[in-house]
């Protein structure tokens, strides 16, 4: 059975202590590229979420099996909306329940999924599926 995987974006680029804060566009576009190699060594389908305007340095990664989405408004929880969405979009899609993976370790976001939907935080999404190589 294919996955699904939702990445959130920011939370797994603040999750590292690497200086991100003085590039956030270059470090978003380095974590997409990141992930884009990680999806090349599976089947499962990916969708990589960030809380900003869209930008070409960051969408360029998308292809495969990634998708690269945006907040729909540049807000507070915007990329948090834009996951809740994605994720329930999934789930209706499909006529048995998915598997759907998301990655973040905001508690806030957490609560707000529906049922079933399995969470994998930052920190252990950065440690074991990107330190494998792809």
């Amino acid at each position: 059975m294919q996955r699904h995987w939702v990445i959130d974006g920011n939370n797994v680029m603040g999750s590292r202590a690497d200086g991100w804060w003085n590039d956030r566009v270059g470090s978003s576009a380095r974590l997409a590229q990141e992930i884009a190699v990680w999806t090349r060594g599976h089947e499962d389908a990916a969708v990589l979420v960030f809380d900003c305007r869209p930008t070409r340095e960051i969408s360029v990664a998308a292809g495969g099996n990634l998708v690269v989405e945006f907040a729909r408004r540049v807000k507070k929880d915007g990329a948090d909306d834009r996951i809740v969405e994605i994720v329930e979009d999934l789930l209706a899609r499909f006529a048995t329940q998915p598997e759907i993976i998301t990655v973040t370790s905001d508690k806030g976001l957490i609560n707000r999924l529906p049922p079933g939907v399995e969470v994998v935080s930052s920190g252990r999404f950065i440690a074991g599926e990107l330190s494998k190589d792809g």
